[in-house]
């Protein structure tokens, strides 16, 4: 089979002071709460304001908090804050430690002169990478998501096995946290941040090459393109575990553009193409694929048909590219028996 790809693509627009990372729009930060020996950890992304969001879940077997809130019709209109976390249903403590941090902040709406942070949620399944998860009565996550709230600020923040993404796997090599960014033609900015913890691999079968590579810029993964051909193997369904065993990728597209939920419903549709480009497969049974999309308001619509088409073809280039950037970066867990990182296998 004839791949036709001779070179990682290089288009998209330029952001001014751009870091490839979320932060790159403006009023959101980013913290990570990190436990190795756990194998596992949380990402919180906050908003200097709360942001118009919406949900799209199309794994078989999602968890999260507060989703149907984000739905187009809720009543709900601002988020202050998305965890991703670890830890599976356990991992649903950590939006508990967050609110917290929130308001000690003097974060959160008014309900009966009571403070009332809003959080949404997702999860992925970390559960048997080798970690120590006998935590005793109750788990970690309440406290982990309230150190990565505290922690969390704009501009630079790790990737790789870190946060959401410190457990997690995929069909071929270590998990991890990504993150990349772009610019529309009419100067909106869109960025991603995902845990990649897929059932399938990112990588054309068991090779190097990554199936994200046509959306690459600036040898953020590498930079190998793909191979002059895809062999029959290449295409063979490779799974983790049995298909029965629990995955998902989870993650956030952010823009600085002025939407409504149903806008936001939209964008987070048109992302999980972006996943569908950079995992085979994807939206599986058992897996539990969560894309959430958040407005932060500050640049609105002259052409919100148009626009908005634009903005979700950013928002599928930048998830694929987040997804191989956080496998590229991951490191292996210091556990007996934990996955190769991409690197231990391809350097």
């Amino acid at each position: 089979m004839q791949a036709n790809l001779p070179a990682p693509a290089t288009g998209g627009s330029a952001l001014p002071g751009r870091l490839n990372l979320l932060t790159d729009v403006g009023g959101v930060a980013v913290g990570h709460a990190t436990d190795l020996a756990l194998g596992s950890g949380v990402t919180v992304i906050l908003f200097d304001r709360p942001a118009v969001m919406s949900v799209a879940v199309l794994g078989g077997a999602p968890g999260g908090r507060d989703l149907g809130a984000l739905a187009p019709g809720a009543s709900v209109d601002g988020v202050d804050s998305v965890v991703l976390s670890g830890g599976s249903a356990f991992g649903l403590d950590a939006a508990g430690g967050v609110q917290a941090s929130l308001r000690e902040q003097g974060r959160g709406f008014q309900v009966a002169g009571r403070l009332v942070p809003m959080v949404a949620q997702a999860i992925l399944f970390d559960l048997a990478n080798g970690g120590a998860k006998d935590w005793g009565r109750f788990s970690p996550y309440r406290d982990l998501g309230y150190a990565a709230a505290s922690a969390a600020s704009g501009g630079r923040f790790a990737l790789g096995s870190v946060g959401a993404g410190t457990g997690a796997t995929t069909a071929t090599v270590k998990g991890g946290l990504g993150s990349a960014s772009t610019g529309t033609r009419t100067g909106h900015r869109v960025a991603a941040i995902v845990a990649v913890n897929a059932i399938g691999t990112p990588t054309i079968g068991e090779t190097r090459w990554f199936w994200a590579a046509p959306f690459e810029q600036e040898a953020e993964f590498g930079g190998l393109g793909w191979p002059e051909r895809l062999a029959p193997g290449n295409l063979a369904p490779i799974l983790k575990g049995a298909a029965a065993t629990v995955s998902t990728t989870i993650g956030l597209v952010a823009t600085d553009a002025a939407l409504t939920k149903p806008q936001a419903h939209r964008l987070a549709l048109m992302a999980h193409d972006g996943l569908a480009r950079a995992v085979l497969p994807a939206h599986a049974p058992m897996d539990g694929d969560t894309l959430f999309a958040a407005a932060t308001g500050a640049r609105p619509l002259a052409d919100p048909v148009l626009e908005l088409t634009e903005l979700g073809h950013a928002a599928i280039t930048v998830v694929a590219r987040a997804i191989a950037r956080g496998v590229y970066e991951a490191t292996a867990l210091p556990a007996p028996g934990a996955q190769p990182a991409w690197r231990d296998r391809f350097g």
